[in-house]
């Protein structure tokens, strides 16, 4: 039960990277975020309200509510709204090859956080994911020289990876594997998955509403989810709470290294849907399954061993 739930959380996450990369173009002011973060909030909240009158409404610690808080800014604000933009900018394919970033922030993680060791499976695993990472970006580097785009000699690596797209994807990744970390500290207090998914939500939601006082982008995310009407980015949201939650799902009837391995495959089944959906718009050479392969296969040393 839980790999087949894993299997359809793949699923639904690829196919949120197509509507993200269908319904935001590289140029677009509004990527769905925002809208995506409301949708999740609505979602959780009626699981939440389904499950307490079945079994009984929970009573949450303060210390429970404000990890499930934590891990709501972490990955409801920060997660989201980088692997959004991800999307965006590098389009469904390489944006999920750069989500295999999430397993080795999550092992780098353990180790400084809960004291864990290395062994050299992981050592391995990590090295073929920095590594497919890495072909990425030399691939985008070449096909910027042939377009004859000048690259700034000036420019640190930072503004590099942002002009190519690469940096919010490993910014996604870290915010998410330090966020599940936390959320994993609130239902050790509290047992209630829904509860700290609808937290987590809120919490991102009103993050968001925050920033966008401060950055313009976000002001304008804020507003067309209120004013305008995007089927793309309404279908992303409601297909990336779905992954989320289905994640979660599995997490309480199989072990994480299982639906770890199971999701993993988000890559192939964006492939696949891009190949029958997306090929007027999508990037799909040797380099970019190359590095797909690269980092599923890192991933596969992770969590198997």
């Amino acid at each position: 039960m839980g790999e087949l739930l894993a299997l359809c959380s793949a699923c639904c996450f690829a196919a949120a990277n197509l509507t993200i990369a269908r319904g935001a173009g590289a140029g677009a002011r509004d990527n769905g975020a925002f809208l995506s973060i409301l949708v999740t909030t609505v979602m959780a909240a009626g699981l939440w309200i389904a499950t307490s009158l079945r079994s009984g409404w929970p009573q949450p610690t303060l210390a429970s509510l404000a990890w499930f808080a934590a891990a709501g800014v972490l990955t409801m604000f920060i997660g989201r709204v980088f692997l959004f933009a991800s999307v965006q900018h590098l389009g469904a394919v390489r944006a999920s090859a750069v989500k295999r970033l999430n397993p080795v922030f999550s092992v780098i993680l353990a180790v400084l956080v809960l004291g864990e060791s290395i062994d050299r499976y992981t050592a391995i695993g990590m090295l073929l994911i920095f590594s497919s990472f890495a072909l990425l970006v030399r691939q985008s580097l070449k096909a910027n020289a042939a377009k004859g785009i000048a690259r700034d000699p000036q420019a640190s690596w930072k503004s590099r990876l942002k002009s190519l797209g690469f940096f919010y994807g490993p910014v996604s990744a870290l915010a998410y594997a330090t966020g599940y970390i936390a959320r994993k500290q609130g239902l050790d207090l509290t047992t209630d998955a829904a509860l700290g998914t609808m937290v987590g939500a809120l919490v991102g939601a009103l993050t968001f509403v925050i920033a966008a006082r401060f950055v313009d982008s976000y002001l304008e995310s804020l507003r067309a989810a209120f004013t305008s009407f995007n089927p793309w980015l309404l279908s992303a949201g409601i297909l990336s709470s779905s992954g989320q939650l289905l994640y979660f799902a599995a997490l309480s009837h199989t072990t994480i290294s299982r639906v770890a391995l199971v999701t993993s495959m988000e890559v192939f089944v964006t492939i696949l849907l891009s190949m029958i959906f997306l090929r007027k718009t999508e990037q799909l050479n040797g380099a970019t399954l190359q590095a797909a392969g690269l980092g599923v296969a890192g991933t596969l040393f992770i969590v198997l061993h």
